[in-house]
């Protein structure tokens, strides 16, 4: 995530402040009015001016939630920070945030995709050892409602919201199978979502997914990998397309596990600190593929970049977006998060990726909207993708 450094600590502690400022509740206030009808409060900034005036003149503020109020300002200071990297989130999708970075949430085990006449939504996904499987949900049901509430016109979050809760409690589900409605009653409970899968091609070319770098991507990757190979797997494609990206320590462990001693990640702090990781010697050699897209964001970028400039794998797909800066996400003091971009970072070759426009592949291979859609829903077999062929005619060549 992207933009202007914080380079003095000062800076950064005023910023806190003013955040913190916004979303404080208003103590008691001393207020004088002066000749000019000018509004006085001693003491306070800009920002705490503000929210007093309002509370203590607006006309109709028995009806407004000031914490929308307080959400909608601390939002509009980031954005206007001009860094589509750095983001505000509410106190509700801060903890969502921390699931999805922890790879793990509370639920029934479904993943679910909208539906073009937004009436319900289609499960594309039915998670091992959930709550859903166990009683019977099966991908290609439409979710039609829950706890008597029917899904018409309403968004994804909505939805989670209502199938989301504490762990252990019992949720009710309306699904339409071949024309039937269908209710099931499951317990939420807490799943832990596949973060790298791996899969035998024809021509033992091995296939590993990644879909973040979030908690749990080295292991599961580098199993992945192993397994494939007591399969027989002689390449490998790795596949990073709509991969956000995530946490740096997970790219590295990856990262050393495949490449030789050398630079894995330089990073730059708003303070002017340069760090630097690194590579062992020891490595893992044999045909590498790497697919990518605009999607790609982060860590999966730069896992691209680090196997190109080490040429130890070719990358085929679509251009990424480029991104050069990483963030840290503090908590606010009424459990809402600002995502704040505090560094740069390079590859291996001392390249910053939104400098030179993110990431071209050696072979591009473009995808129709639809096809890319549906790449993202994983509704794609690797035989009728046209990227992962690319992929696996460019290994066969390699290993020939």
């Amino acid at each position: 995530m992207t933009k202007k450094e914080k380079i003095a600590r000062e800076l950064t502690i005023a910023l806190s402040y003013v955040l913190v400022a916004v979303a404080a509740v208003v103590i008691t206030l001393a207020v004088t009015a002066g000749r000019t009808g000018t509004i006085v409060f001693p003491g306070t900034d800009k920002l705490d001016e503000l929210q007093k005036l309002i509370e203590s003149y607006y006309i109709d503020i028995d009806k407004v939630e000031m914490t929308k109020v307080e959400d909608a300002a601390a939002n509009a200071m980031i954005e206007a920070l001009g860094d589509r990297w750095s983001y505000y989130v509410t106190k509700e999708e801060y903890a969502q945030l921390k699931e999805q970075n922890a790879n793990s949430y509370v639920g029934i085990g479904i993943t679910i995709q909208a539906r073009e006449d937004k009436n319900g939504f289609t499960i594309t996904k039915v998670e091992p050892g959930g709550s859903a499987q166990a009683g019977g949900i099966l991908p290609g049901d439409i979710l039609i409602g829950a706890e008597g509430k029917r899904f018409v016109n309403v968004d994804s979050s909505a939805c989670s919201e209502i199938i989301r809760g504490k762990a252990g409690t019992k949720v009710t589900v309306t699904v339409i199978r071949d024309g039937k409605e269908l209710s099931f009653e499951l317990t939420r409970q807490v799943i832990k979502t596949k973060v790298a899968e791996g899969k035998m091609l024809p021509g033992n070319i091995g296939l590993v997914s990644i879909k973040n770098f979030n908690d749990r991507c080295a292991e599961e990757a580098i199993s992945a990998i192993e397994r494939l190979k007591t399969e027989g797997a002689t390449a490998l494609i790795f596949d990073v397309r709509n991969n956000p990206g995530g946490y740096k320590h997970e790219l590295v462990k990856l990262l050393d596990y495949l490449l030789p001693e050398g630079k894995l990640f330089i990073s730059k702090d708003y303070t002017g600190k340069v760090s630097t990781d690194w590579s062992d010697e020891k490595c893992l050699e044999m045909p590498m593929a790497v697919l990518i897209n605009g999607n790609s964001y982060s860590a999966a970028e730069f896992f691209a970049a680090a196997l190109a400039e080490y040429e130890w794998g070719t990358v085929v797909g679509q251009p990424t977006t480029g991104k050069g800066n990483f963030q840290v996400t503090f908590q606010l003091s009424d459990g809402s998060g600002i995502g704040l971009s505090i560094g740069k970072y390079y590859t291996p070759k001392d390249v910053s990726l939104a400098d030179v426009g993110g990431l071209i592949p050696a072979k591009t291979v473009e995808v129709s909207k639809e096809l890319e859609a549906k790449i993202y829903a994983e509704l794609v077999p690797p035989e009728e993708d046209p990227q992962i062929q690319a992929a696996v005619e460019l290994l066969t060549e390699e290993t020939k």
